[in-house]
């Protein structure tokens, strides 16, 4: 099981020129305004309050950057969605995603976050037909697992993984409160790690 000893904030983006220079692999997470992302984010790298959460939606408005261990980025996409926000904002986030999409020079993993009570928007179905499009690998997490007993969780996880098109068990459940699902997510990020090791080596 991988052991992350040191998560610090680097630096926050809007544009590919404010990129780090350092091309790392890039463990990138998305999803829907309050999703849980800051609260996941937090829970896998065992912080209180490195992300920080908010009970206002679409508080996210940059690409931020976190160095774990000095051998890959986490990286914090601004949450899509919010209805709030006003339409000249959400254009400026579109861009920005897209733009980190195409430009981000380094290796990437998606992780797409999505609600686990319900099932997932028009919005969460572009966002991952987008990062399948990308053709980098791509995980689904179901963030609040908390918020609905076991017994419910096999039939809503089939629900997303019917609406997205994906296959239900390889979605991961996750609950920022309990941590449950969090050694799955390390260990999938860490074989995704090990096969960019594998792949440089051969280079």
């Amino acid at each position: 099981m991988m052991q992350i000893k040191r998560a610090t904030y680097l630096l926050t983006a809007v544009k590919a020129a404010q990129y780090p220079e350092r091309a790392l692999p890039a463990v990138t997470f998305c999803g829907r305004s309050n999703v849980g992302k800051s609260s996941l984010i937090n829970a896998l790298l065992n912080r209180r309050n490195l992300a920080r959460t908010s009970s206002q939606p679409g508080k996210t408005r940059t690409i931020n950057f976190y160095d774990v261990d000095g051998a890959w980025y986490l990286v914090d996409l601004p949450g899509y969605g919010y209805a709030k926000a006003a339409m000249a904002e959400r254009e400026k986030w579109r861009v920005m995603i897209d733009e980190y999409l195409a430009k981000y020079q380094g290796p990437k993993l998606f992780v797409q976050l999505v609600d686990i009570r319900h099932e997932p928007s028009q919005l969460d179905c572009q966002m991952w037909d987008w990062l399948l499009d990308t053709g980098a690998p791509a995980l689904l997490v179901a963030t609040k697992a908390d918020k609905i007993s076991r017994g419910a969780r096999a039939k809503q996880l089939a629900l997303i993984g019917r609406t997205l098109g994906a296959n239900s068990e390889a979605i991961i459940p996750f609950s920022a409160v309990t941590k449950d699902g969090r050694d799955i997510l390390l260990e999938e990020i860490e074989s995704y790690l090990q096969a960019v090791r594998a792949a440089e080596g051969e280079a």
